[in-house]
């Protein structure tokens, strides 16, 4: 069984149960925690968040070694920085966005995001083998591939296997499989998750050139064009120490594949190359 620690991307902020406005400001649902420099937390949305349009700063321009985090401590690194441009100008991708979209969630459910999760979604769709860790576990609970990661392209390679996820937090604290990816954005897509109407709204996209050519940034999902004139596929990769991920599933969720890389790659290109093997899959 291939484990690996993932950023799943997930829908609660449009469950049926959970209510929220997109386009209310995050004032309302986190009134005077998002404030900095340059950071107009009246006029950033709950959208914006998801969109990563708000310009929120990415907490990893900071030093965040490798320790136990709260979610707040996440947030204050990066609110040390100036904003990085006004709120709907354009897409950035921000693992900030995804602090500020776990906290809201939790002061509206007034539950822990872990439970929200398990409850929501991994319980819901039936996901066997995904989990948010407790606080303070380091270790992966099944067999799992070893992770590694070198500080620059000519340093040794280090297993970084086990390591306190909670710096990654809602951005990617999350241990998964390639089959509960596959089944998770499957479901998505094919509407099991969500009503019609909240997932039309997680696929209305902004440009997202940097992400790839012609690829667009909805609430929490990337859409790319397949190469094969099938369409677009929409997904989400992850990034985390020792570990990365690149998957996608059809339009209609017919059809799913997901690939995970257990050294992390000092050359963008091999990146490049793994999300080229996604979409060989799903043209065939």
């Amino acid at each position: 069984m291939q484990w690996r620690r993932c950023l799943l991307l997930f829908g609660l902020v449009g469950h049926r149960s959970l209510r929220l406005g997109l386009d209310a400001p995050v004032e309302t649902y986190l009134p005077g925690l998002v404030r900095g420099n340059g950071i107009d937390r009246r006029n950033i949305t709950v959208r914006q968040v998801l969109q990563h349009t708000s310009g929120l700063p990415d907490y990893l321009k900071g030093d965040v070694p490798p320790r136990y985090y709260e979610p707040r401590e996440l947030l204050d690194t990066a609110l040390r920085f100036k904003a990085d441009f006004a709120p709907g100008d354009r897409f950035k991708y921000s693992n900030t966005n995804y602090i500020v979209a776990g906290l809201i969630i939790q002061r509206v459910s007034g539950r822990p995001i872990a439970a929200e999760i398990d409850r929501r979604i991994i319980k819901h769709i039936g996901l066997r083998h995904t989990y948010f860790p407790a606080p303070g576990d380091t270790t992966i609970r099944e067999p799992h591939p070893k992770g590694y990661y070198r500080d620059t392209p000519d340093a040794p390679l280090r297993d970084v296997t086990e390591t306190d996820p909670s710096f990654g937090w809602a951005a990617g604290q999350m241990i998964s499989t390639n089959s509960d990816l596959n089944q998770f954005f499957s479901e998505l897509l094919h509407g099991d998750l969500l009503r019609p109407a909240q997932l039309a709204e997680m696929k209305k996209t902004v440009p997202a050139e940097n992400l790839g050519p012609s690829a667009a940034y909805g609430l929490g999902l990337v859409s790319r064009p397949l190469p094969c004139g099938g369409g677009r596929y929409w997904g989400h990769g992850g990034s985390f120490p020792g570990y990365e991920t690149r998957g996608g599933v059809t339009e209609d969720g017919s059809a799913a594949a997901d690939i995970a890389v257990t050294t992390q790659p000092s050359d963008p290109t091999a990146m490049t190359h793994v999300e080229g093997l996604v979409e060989a899959a799903l043209c065939r």
